[in-house]
Order: C-alpha cells, then sequence, then structure tokens
C-alpha cells in the first residue's frame, strides 16, 4: 500500500502542550487478568490546569512519522509503521499518550517529573533521534514484543523537545500479560520487570515497590476486635483491615492504593468484564480539581482534573474509554479493522462534551 507521511507539528503547538503537561502528575494505571487469560492494561490521564483537545487516533500500516526535534530542527528520525495501532492522544497526532497495536502489544507513556534524564541534544545525531513525546507511537508501529524494544532502543537517542517541560516514563505490555518499565536516569534507558502491574509518577519504579513494605500491616476484610483491658475494640464497618490506605493523590499514595485495590479485586471470567472491573477501580483516582490547588484558586471549572481513563484488551485487542463529560464507556475494536487499507484518521473522544443523562421510567398511577 502507499505510505502516508504527516510532517511533524510545529514547535509552537508543542510548546503549548508542554505548559500544559506541568500539571499532569496524577496518572494512575493497574493491570488485571480474566479467567480466560485476557490482559486488561487501564489508566487514568489527568490533567488540571486546562482542557485538553483530546483524541483517538488510528495509524495504518505504512503510516510515516517524523520525530520533532528541539529548536525547530528539522531531520528527526522517520520510521514507518510495521503494525498498524491506535491510541489516545491529545493535542496533535504526534502525542500518543496510550494504545494497542494490531498485535496487541499496549505502550503508554506517565509523567516522571524531576527523577529522570535525558541525554542532551546533539545534531550530528539527528537521524535516529526521537522526541520523548514519541515513544509511545514508535514503539506501537514498529514492534510486537517487549524484547523488540529493549533491542532497538540502544540504538535511538531520546531527547526533550522543550525544555520547559520534565521527563516521562513509559510502561509497555504483551498480550501474555509480561509488563516492563522504561525510565531515564542519567542518560542511561532501564527496564524493570513490572511486579504487581501498578504504575504512577516520581519517584523511580523500584522506589515505589520499597515502599509497599510500609503498609505490610494493611489486609482485606474486618480487622479486631480486640481486648484493651476491660474493653472490647471493634470496627466500625466492613472493609477495616485497610484502615490506614492513604487516600490523597500523591504519586506514592496513589501507587499504594491502587496496588491493594488491584490485588484484592475480584477475577473476571472475560476480558470485557475485566476492563468494567479496571474502571470501577479507577473510579477511585478520579481527581477533584479543586484538590490541586490552594482554596479557591483553581483556574477553570473543567468536570474533572481526571479528563479520561482507558482500559485496554490486549488479548482482544479492544480500546475502551470514557470521558469527564461522558461516562459512558465507548469501545473501538482492533480486530474489526483492516490495518492494510484504513485510511489513517483522528476522532474527537466527545464529539459534544456534555453528559448523557437520561430519564428513568415512571409509571403514572390512574385511579381506578
Amino acid at each position: 500500500m502507499k505510505t502516508k507521511f504527516v510532517k511533524f507539528a510545529p514547535l509552537v503547538a508543542l510548546a503549548v502542550l508542554c505548559t500544559q503537561i506541568q500539571a499532569a502528575t496524577a496518572c494512575t494505571g493497574i493491570t488485571l487478568q480474566s479467567d480466560d487469560g485476557a490482559v486488561i492494561v487501564a489508566r487514568t490521564m489527568d490533567w488540571s490546569r486546562a482542557e485538553m483537545p483530546s483524541f483517538y487516533l488510528i495509524a495504518p500500516r505504512g503510516y510515516v512519522q517524523q520525530s520533532i526535534l528541539p529548536n525547530n530542527d528539522i531531520g528527526g528520525m522517520t520510521f514507518a509503521g510495521k503494525y498498524g495501532f491506535a491510541g489516545l492522544g491529545m493535542e496533535m497526532p504526534e502525542f500518543i499518550i496510550d494504545g494497542v497495536n494490531e498485535v496487541g502489544l499496549s505502550a503508554a507513556l506517565f509523567y516522571f517529573p524531576e527523577y529522570g534524564k535525558y541525554i542532551e541534544y546533539d545534531p550530528t545525531y539527528k537521524s535516529n533521534t526521537l522526541s520523548d513525546a514519541q515513544v509511545v507511537p514508535w514503539i506501537l508501529s514498529q514492534f510486537s514484543t517487549i524484547d523488540q524494544v529493549k533491542s532497538a532502543i540502544q540504538n535511538i537517542r531520546i531527547v526533550h523537545v522543550d525544555p520547559r517541560i520534565d521527563t516521562l516514563h513509559w510502561r509497555i505490555t504483551e498480550p501474555s500479560g509480561r509488563q516492563v518499565i522504561l525510565e531515564i536516569v542519567n542518560g542511561v534507558a532501564t527496564f524493570y520487570d513490572s511486579e504487581i502491574g501498578v504504575f504512577t509518577n516520581a519517584p523511580e519504579y523500584p522506589w515505589h515497590i520499597k515502599n509497599l513494605n510500609n503498609y505490610v500491616n494493611l489486609h482485606p476484610g474486618t480487622a479486631g476486635p480486640i481486648r484493651m483491658g476491660p474493653i472490647t475494640l471493634r470496627a466500625f464497618g466492613a472493609g477495616s483491615g485497610l484502615l490506614g490506605l492513604p487516600g490523597d493523590f500523591t504519586p506514592p499514595s496513589r501507587f499504594v492504593r491502587a496496588a491493594f485495590l488491584q490485588e484484592y479485586s475480584l477475577k473476571q471470567r472475560n476480558g470485557r468484564a475485566t476492563a468494567m472491573a479496571a474502571f470501577h477501580i479507577l473510579n477511585n483516582f478520579d481527581v477533584p480539581l479543586g484538590v490541586q490547588f490552594a482554596q479557591n484558586t483553581a483556574p477553570n471549572n473543567m468536570p474533572s482534573a481526571t479528563q479520561w481513563t482507558v482500559a485496554t484488551d490486549t488479548k482482544n485487542k479492544i480500546l475502551y474509554y470514557h470521558t469527564m463529560y461522558n461516562r459512558t464507556i465507548r469501545e473501538l475494536d482492533l480486530s474489526k479493522l483492516d490495518f492494510e487499507t484504513i485510511p489513517f484518521q483522528i476522532h474527537p473522544l466527545d464529539k459534544t462534551q456534555t453528559e448523557k443523562i437520561i430519564p428513568a421510567q415512571v409509571k403514572q398511577y390512574t385511579p381506578a
């Protein structure tokens, strides 16, 4: 088929995005597996300072991309898609945040402020230089396994496009359930096996795993009763075994909360039911807009700082999502798409930014 080429967006457009991304520090990711072997990767996407133009994108095989480079430089790495993919993004087509390709490999970016550090941009190597904002579409369009990504990343240079933003890190998942976290610290790309399938933001992934030891006393069910001298202490209600589970919205606390809620969730029969369970778990991570700012200083009145939530069935290659404007879950089934012939396309996540409210049915009483 004829290849498609989309020229890189102007840096001024990216600068707008970079100004907004500073507030994207509250994304939370989980991973669930169904009885029939479907692996669901799900996450929230949080921006608090402004509403972002969000979309879903479908890219066919042969879709050609070119990396944006710092300082409006040209000649960045160009790559044609070996695999078709679909993903959710913001602001411009190069910036895909979360997606899955036609063979079920999933990739997603999360904000990683202050702890990551890329190599400096060197124009000498521009032809194998890739913007950090384009790592997700690069992975989705080029690879079918994690090992392929690990091998290829040794030959590219991931850089900042704009110094005003901070670093990113990535979650990559195979349909088998194998999952890794990619972080770049001091210019070195390191892959960590994702031991429990939970992901948030800073600090580094190994720190989050160690931090779980601070909550060794937590357990499902009800605590007590216990005797204290002449009195008996009893829980006020069910679930007291998790008393002390952190409820704030910092990345460490969200990681702990997600780990426990994921671990003790009930396993579902198939991918669809598991994706729906993931949405219910992630409801606990919707960020009310006002909590991220001092009182009466929120810059806008969006419905939520969590602008959308996505759950991807990597086995059946189905992407589900809902948004802050419409909690109706929508489905994009990649198995029904012919990636050899389908055209490149972008669609807004919400055609109308209005919650759909359906009146309840009421039967009027009619006297005899």
